[in-house]
This record gives structure tokens, sequence and C-alpha cells, in this order.
């Protein structure tokens, strides 16, 4: 079995499915970057950003539903000139022998077909986005439960001492309604995380086995979707690229003469569809530049970013010198492990945070009580300054 990758023939091959199935991640990652440093100059725009997969998925609706009108295809697709196409399986064996020989037949998509599109083509990865924030946030969630223990629990018992009688009373209405709203969603949560996994390990296994097939030229179907849907990606031909413009024309003309109203109305709402028209070429063309000069500047910094984001090993910085031991001090004994108040082999070490020196905490708790200093440096202490250690060095 051959691998196909030529470019014959009206089936696209493998490589150009997956440019036009990669286009739309780069064109959210070219979007997201450029609103990213306009918020620097406007903080507004970082509300666009906090609502991303919302304000991403309905510029993707308004551009998917367009091109499928006018084109029969994605906006990806349109642009690498791919168009859907209805398949459907022959049934006389007259027709599979004079007109084809995989018995498959191509018309144009149907009402339907161009719907059940916009949900595969925006719905379906908005919900899939949602989840996966979702699953981070829970497994987070999760995760610092097992390390620090659950953070809503911790202070409920200050507050039931702090609240008097009287308000406890009164807001407990609310509290309950509250706490059953958010035992549900932390229900769902759960769920969302027990299943989320499981979901995308299916849907990833079924995208790279239809990718593998029609790599191996076993389907003509590049994904569940298109299989799902009865669509076929074929290359447009010559004649359909030049009809393009002079059908998206028609589809305008017929929408114009569908206007209602007065003389001055009709003149009105033929301005706006004009305007909308004129908004949505130019946003198709701004979409596809700024994708082009995404990956362009991709490609330029990927060595500048390499280099950056490597970890930088500084050598560490020189301990600080050891304090000046005064002359009026007491003098440090030569082995460490000897207290220098009472000469004997220290218990229970404790420092003078001041000074540094380690000595038996009974010692100096009482020396530092009664002079409020450090008896080696002459320094002033207090017992606050004193610090117990729990590994004699």
């Amino acid at each position: 079995m051959l691998f196909q990758v030529g470019g014959q023939g009206t089936r696209p091959t493998f490589f150009e499915m997956a440019a036009a199935q990669q286009l739309p991640a780069s064109l959210r990652a070219a979007l997201t970057y450029s609103i990213g440093v306009l918020a620097l100059r406007r903080p507004i725009l970082h509300k666009v950003l906090d609502y991303e997969d919302e304000f991403y998925a309905l510029l993707m609706l308004v551009l998917e539903t367009h091109s499928l009108r006018t084109t029969d295809a994605s906006f990806a697709e349109s642009l690498y000139g791919l168009r859907r196409r209805a398949a459907k399986i022959r049934i006389k064996q007259a027709d599979i022998r004079s007109k084809s020989s995989d018995g498959i037949q191509h018309s144009n998509l149907e009402k339907r077909q161009r719907v059940l599109s916009v949900v595969f083509l925006v719905v379906l990865p908005y919900l899939k986005s949602k989840l996966h924030s979702i699953y981070n946030k829970e497994r987070e969630a999760r995760l610092q439960a097992s390390l620090w223990g659950p953070g809503d629990e911790r202070f409920e018992d200050i507050d039931y001492f702090v609240e008097g009688e009287a308000s406890i009373a009164s807001r407990t209405s609310t509290e309950a309604e509250t706490t059953i709203r958010t035992q549900l969603a932390k229900n769902i949560q759960k769920i969302i995380g027990l299943c989320y996994p499981w979901i995308h390990a299916t849907a990833e296994g079924l995208t790279f086995t239809y990718q593998l097939l029609y790599l191996l030229d076993a389907t003509g179907f590049y994904s569940v979707g298109l299989h799902a849907l009865g669509i076929h990606v074929c290359r447009a031909t010559g004649q359909e690229l030049m009809d393009t413009s002079s059908r998206i024309s028609k589809i305008r003309s017929r929408e114009r003469e569908r206007l209602r109203g007065p003389p001055w109305v009709k003149a009105v709402q033929g301005a706006l569809l004009k305007c909308a028209y004129v908004v949505l070429d130019y946003a198709q063309t701004g979409l596809i530049a700024a994708v082009f000069i995404f990956k362009m500047m991709e490609w330029w910094y990927q060595s500048a970013e390499e280099r950056m984001s490597a970890p930088t090993v500084y050598p560490p910085p020189p301990p600080p010198p050891p304090p000046k031991v005064a002359k009026d001090g007491i003098p440090l004994p030569p082995d460490r492990t000897i207290c220098p108040l009472c000469s004997q082999k220290r218990t229970n070490p404790s420092v003078v945070t001041v000074s540094g020196f380690v000595f038996c905490y009974a010692c100096i708790h009482k020396y530092v009580s009664q002079y409020k200093r450090c008896p080696v440096t002459l320094m002033p202490a207090d017992i606050d300054q004193i610090r117990r250690l729990f590994h004699d060095m």
C-alpha cells in the first residue's frame, strides 16, 4: 500500500488537509498575540483576552457561515482551493461503470450539511476548549488539596465565631442556596475531571486513525466529523475558482432584493449591508495577512526565543562574612558543639538571629533576658530574636 502524497486528481493530499486543519489554530495564536501586544497600551483589551474563547468562537461563526454559504468550504479550506461535496454511494452497477470506479457520487452541500458543518467547525471546538479549561482547574484544585488540604474549609470556624447570632440567622437561606450551587458546581467539575480524559483520548485516537487511513488511501474521509456528515473534501476546479466571485455577487444581489420597506428604509438597509460585506471582505484579508505575519515572526524569532527560554545558571553568591567577636564578649570555644556560655555540649541548640551564634536554649534565654544583648558580639538582642534549631550543625 502506497502513501497518498501526490497532487493529481480532485482528492487533496494529506498535507493539504493537515495544513487546512492547522490554520485555525495559527489564526487564533496570531490574534491572541496581536491583542496581547495592543493590550499593553489599551488595558481595556484585556477583557477580550478574558473571554478569548467566546470572541474567537463568534468570529469563526461569522467566517465559517459566510464561507460555507459562498464557497461550500470552510474558511481554511477555501484558502487552499478546496471544496466540500456531499458523498453519495451509487446503487446501480451501470452508473458505477460509466461514471466512476469507486462507487461514490459528489454533489453540492445541502442546507442541513452546512449547518452541521458549522457545528463541527465552531461549536464543538468551543465546547472542547471550555471542558479543557474546567478539567485543568479541577486538576489544579485536586493537586492543591492533596498538598495543603481543602482551602474552602480553613476559615469556616473563624467566620462562625466572628459573626453574631443575628447575622448567621439572616444569612441562613442565602448560604444554603450558595452551598447547594457550589456543591452542584463541584460535582459537575468532578464528573468532567473523571470523564474528560477518556473522551479526549477517544477523540484523539479516532482522529489519528482517520488521518492514518486517509494517508494510506484507505478512506476518503479525513476526520470523524466529515464521515458523520457524509462529506468529501475535493480540490476545486479552475472553473469553480473563477465562478466563486460571480456566485458571491449573485448571493449578495439576492439578499438586496429581499429587503422590504419604504424606499429610504431599503436605501439604509442596502448601505448597511454593503458596509457589512466590505468589513467582512477586509476581515478575511486581514486575518490571512495576520496568520502569515505571525508565522514569519515566529520563524524569525525562534532561535532568539529558544535562547531566552533556556535557563540561565548563575554561580551561587558567596556567604556573608561571620560577625566579629567583641573584645569584651565571651570567646568562642574551639569545638563548635560546645556552648560558649556553659562550656558544655549544647542541648536544645538555639541561635541569636542578630549574630548567628548558637548556644544552649536555657543559657541564651537567661543571658538575653538579663543583658539584652548577644554574649559574643554584644549586639542588642531580645528574647523574640532567639530561634530554636532542630538540627545541630
